[in-house]
């Protein structure tokens, strides 16, 4: 018997803005550990690789996302000693189901035609066992050509997710959709439970990449005609695919479940059948601190503290400290992140409405909506440490072999001081190699380069000093990641 072929594909271009200030626009949730010691988006990788049987041949994974995430992909995969199958770079974001469509259409590039399973890069289970034997069965039921979606068998009367109604198990393990619903309130929620039959809509489903883009087509012909577009005039960097951005920017917004998904038993007579496996498995899809706090561990109180915090007299609080002590006194049903440069305070039931708090951020265009005051590169990251008129101060850690680009400041003068690791410095015409505890002065318009030539990570501080100390006083000449500016 010859095993089915499936391509796991990881959604992972969300933004994460109910977890603010943990996650932000550029480094956002999939990209943090919140629950342990892999990130959500790593997780999902290793739980999609568990797939694999003597019926069931899973290849390395297809991801969608952003151009700005790309590297953090990449780093985080190769953590794992990991690469992609491919990573779908979208322009602009337009929903999900013009991001399965890329993903359907890169599946099929080759000429094959494999099972795809489809996962949010951001949600996490506590059973994985049970996750790998629900997405088993699914794989072999839409091996049949059916789509099939995981429901997760609800636990309390949740409003914050929409609801799958399904019928009873069939003796392959799956149910037929009925219908798909809302998210309801609180006395709707309240009944599907006790009547049972009512499942959590996952987001995470399974399905031929060609049925796909046939339901696609006979739906919503509008998002396939233009997706199709796109990905005909693609262009492609080792594993980096970039569809046409003009084209896409013409592809309507929709979400799978809105385009597909909802027609389905709507329209029997379409001849594409929805199937669902339930899924109990202790899923989250971690929306909101609500979510973490509960799949926290807690004190006889309920409390949970992740880092260095203190809780006295307290209730069934959250405290998540990164870079000091948090102590928190008298406090019942509370939220409490800290950042190095932002802090949350909040009432757990409302953890939901942060998202207004990163609208404000953005609409004032502050940075501490989209940045960390860490901001990661593709070559490392940086720190400021300290800043004042007409000066700042960075740690600066650059990885082994990598290289930032070659470059002018039009405003600033820099110093560097090896802190561990060597670097190879280029200024102007001459080219040094520092160790620890040396260091070197970029006077205010020289060409310069700094170069990591070790087999250990390079940590420097830099002093900056001008009229003008802004990340946009910059001038390449050469850079290995692509960036013009």
């Amino acid at each position: 018997m010859n095993a089915f072929a499936v391509l796991p594909v990881i959604m992972a271009g969300g933004s994460g803005t109910r977890l603010w200030p943990l996650s932000r626009a550029l480094y956002p949730k999939q990209f943090l550990a919140l629950n342990g010691p892999q990130t959500l988006f790593q997780q999902a990788h290793l739980r999609l690789q568990s797939l694999a049987s003597q019926d069931i041949a899973v290849a390395a994974p297809c991801v969608v996302g952003n151009e700005e995430h790309r590297f953090l992909v990449l780093d985080q995969l190769r953590e794992l000693k990991s690469a992609p199958e491919s990573l779908l770079l979208e322009p602009a974001g337009r929903n999900t189901a013009p991001a399965v469509a890329l993903a359907a259409l890169q599946a099929m590039a080759g000429g094959q035609d494999p099972i795809l399973v489809v996962t949010p890069a951001d949600q996490t289970v506590t059973r994985p066992e049970a996750y790998t034997a629900a997405l088993q069965t699914a794989i072999r039921v839409a091996a049949q050509g059916d789509i099939v979606i995981l429901g997760v068998t609800p636990d309390r009367p949740e409003t914050g997710f929409g609801y799958i109604k399904a019928s009873d198990l069939a003796a392959d393990g799956a149910g037929t959709v009925q219908a798909f619903v809302e998210k309801p309130n609180l006395a709707t929620a309240q009944g599907y439970l006790a009547e049972g039959g009512y499942y959590w809509n996952s987001g995470m489903f399974v399905m031929r990449a060609s049925r796909w883009l046939a339901a696609l087509k006979k739906f919503r012909p509008d998002i396939a005609e233009a997706t199709q577009a796109s990905f005909d005039v693609r262009t492609t960097d080792e594993v980096f695919v970039r569809p046409g951005k003009a084209e896409f920017l013409k592809v309507p917004s929709e979400s799978v479940d809105y385009a597909v998904m909802e027609q389905c038993p709507r329209q029997p007579d379409a001849g594409f059948s929805v199937r669902m496996v339930p899924l109990d498995a202790g899923w989250s899809d971690l929306g909101a601190w609500d979510a973490v706090w509960q799949v926290s561990g807690h004190d006889e109180a309920g409390n949970a503290v992740e880092g260095d915090g203190l809780i006295q007299d307290s209730r069934n609080t959250l405290v998540h400290a990164t870079s000091r002590l948090v102590a928190a006194v008298g406090l019942d049903n509370v939220v409490v992140v800290e950042t190095p440069d932002a802090v949350l305070v909040a009432d757990r039931s409302r953890s939901q409405d942060v998202k207004h708090v990163v609208a404000k951020l953005q609409s004032a265009e502050r940075t501490e909506g989209s940045l960390h005051r860490r901001v990661h590169r593709p070559w490392g990251w940086y720190d400021s440490i300290d800043m004042g008129p007409r000066f700042q101060v960075k740690r600066i850690m650059v990885k082994p072999k990598a290289s930032l680009s070659l470059q002018m400041h039009h405003h600033r003068a820099e110093h560097w001081i090896v802190v561990s690791g060597t670097a190879e410095v280029t200024v102007g015409d001459k080219v040094l190699l520092l160790s620890e505890n040396q260091s070197t002065y970029i006077p205010l318009g020289t060409v310069h380069r700094l170069v990591n030539p070790g087999a250990i990570p390079l940590e420097i501080i830099e002093v900056q000093s001008g009229s003008y100390l802004g990340e946009d006083d910059i001038v390449r000449f050469q850079d290995n990641y692509g960036r013009s500016s």
